[in-house]
């Protein structure tokens, strides 16, 4: 008897084994080819912007025989940065057509054709002397990391269990962080940040695409996906089974069918039917809310104020890079940490403590701000508090709402909530970056009481309207709505009238029937 049963146990503990690893490979290569490369494109522009700039130049006097304008000069710099959101927009835009075609994991592998040709076009733009090859290669990333934002939290939501779904959800705030630090460490003057080796920066692009490309193809396609919009039991099983390392899947299988019943339309909605359903009314407004407090909280702006801080603090221009590693090694620290606390602690608390935080510490800046000129030792005190809003915001706002997007939406829905929050999230990245300047010209050093009031808002909203989503289901977290969207739960005998009416033809409904009623 033992001689038999040991081969058994070895065996499950095997599969277990490699199911851990399999679920990991998908969540790190997943984020590594996608959130990792949107967060390397916004901190990699900032070492090599003197020696783009001196390209620009160069490249007009050969050109036109003449030095480029003042004017002119910041306008061609200004829509090298300012088009990646644009191109971010259009991603975001297209990635529910993308999705419907290709799937999950086919989106995340066709995106790393956009990584590859951007790197191409910025990579070899300064030997073609054509800064409108840099231009066009930061549109085509900012299509990538549109669509990645979208199609990659989607993917790592539908593959992982769901006791465990808010920390696999979270390697793609992790990878965004690692992403920032490593643009920042690569665009040290040691390494890549000199202007013979500038363009190797953005060479750097392709590998992380490539790497995924090795991978990603070997490792299983979203279950849910399969299942529900492939029609491909057989494969969302097998899926299933290399996920969660068991050969038994009934209970997850019975799970999705159980979502598939309470929903009203099993086909993918469009953005127009979202909009209007009063189902997920109040899902979506979270989500907008959610999002725009997102891009809307001022991390970005606090970049705008390090380096002044650190000069008045005394430290030397030429160490200023390196202090500045601080800020990228806080954030992926405390991104790790939320990943690491979120299935304990919860997502509607992280959210709530992150933007709360985040209040706190603003207004902390805006006093120490102020009196900076007047004490020496304030500079420091400035700083800490960067760091602190910086760890603040990974804390919770930096990854979760990508998570949340992913959970409040059942299946048919889920494609059109990405689009309309990556919509959002791009929209008020834009705005930022539009209308800080002027609100920092006008408010100064009170500039940061702006996003207190932002961080507050969503913090009292976030309190009020949303509910704690750890270790549910979907169809239990769209249930957990329908009070607030006045929406009555189905009974199970209307559950099974829906899946009576949303069946192409008579044999495929009789079918599904004996399946369902089989799997109790």
């Amino acid at each position: 008897c033992h001689i038999h049963l040991a081969p058994l146990i070895e065996t499950k503990e095997t599969i277990s084994s490699f199911s851990f690893t399999c679920l990991l490979s998908a969540a790190f290569f997943g984020s590594l080819g996608s959130s990792f490369l949107y967060g390397y494109n916004l901190s990699v522009v900032n070492a090599p912007a003197l020696y783009i700039k001196a390209f620009y130049n160069k490249t007009w006097l050969e050109r036109y025989g003449e030095p480029i304008g003042a004017e002119t000069a910041t306008l061609l710099w200004s829509i090298t940065v300012s088009i990646f959101a644009i191109g971010g927009l259009l991603g975001a835009l297209s990635v529910s057509f993308i999705i419907k075609v290709l799937g999950r994991k086919g989106t995340l592998l066709a995106n790393n054709s956009f990584a590859v040709i951007a790197a191409l076009l910025l990579s070899l733009g300064e030997k073609a002397k054509s800064f409108e090859m840099l231009i066009i290669g930061r549109l085509i990333m900012g299509v990538d990391s549109g669509i990645a934002l979208s199609a990659l939290p989607m993917y790592l939501g539908e593959i992982s269990p769901r006791h465990i779904r808010g920390s696999i959800g979270q390697f793609n705030s992790i990878l965004i962080c690692l992403g920032v630090f490593t643009g920042q460490v690569l665009g040290l003057p040691e390494l890549l940040g000199q202007e013979s080796r500038w363009n190797y920066l953005f060479t750097f692009l392709a590998l992380p695409a490539l790497l995924q490309l090795c991978v990603l193809p070997f490792l299983p396609e979203s279950p849910r996906y399969l299942l529900m919009e492939r029609r491909d039991e057989a494969g969302a099983e097998r899926a299933f089974q290399r996920f969660l390392g068991k050969t038994d899947v009934s209970e997850e299988l019975e799970e999705v069918h159980a979502e598939a019943r309470a929903q009203d339309n099993l086909h993918t909605v469009s953005v127009l039917q979202l909009l209007k359903s009063p189902a997920v009314r109040w899902q979506l407004i979270t989500i907008i809310v959610t999002m725009a407090c997102y891009q809307l909280c001022g991390l970005n702006a606090i970049w705008y104020y390090t380096n002044g801080i650190l000069r008045e603090a005394g430290f030397a221009e030429n160490v200023l890079p390196y202090i500045t590693l601080s800020t990228g090694a806080i954030e992926t620290l405390a991104a790790i940490i939320s990943g690491l606390v979120i299935e304990q602690i919860g997502r509607k608390p992280l959210l709530i403590f992150g933007f709360s935080a985040m209040a706190l510490f603003f207004s902390l800046l805006t006093v120490f701000l102020n009196f900076q000129d007047s004490v020496s030792w304030m500079p420091y005190l400035s700083y800490i508090c960067i760091l602190a809003v910086i760890a603040s915001f990974c804390s919770g706002p930096g990854g979760i709402p990508f998570v949340l997007t992913g959970e409040l939406f059942e299946q048919s829905y889920r494609p059109a909530a990405f689009m309309i929050a990556g919509t959002v999230n791009w929209l008020s990245n834009f705005a930022v970056g539009l209308l800080f300047p002027f609100i920092q010209e006008t408010l100064q050093t009170f500039a940061f009481l702006v996003f207190v009031v932002v961080c507050v808002s969503g913090s009292i909203y976030l309190c009020v309207v949303l509910p704690e989503t750890k270790s549910k289901t979907f169809q239990d977290i769209s249930q957990s709505f329908a009070k607030i969207n006045k929406i009555p739960v189905p009974s199970p005998g209307q559950e099974m009238e829906l899946v009576l009416s949303i069946k192409p033809d008579t044999c495929e409904k009789v079918q599904d029937v004996i399946k369902m009623e089989s799997s109790f």
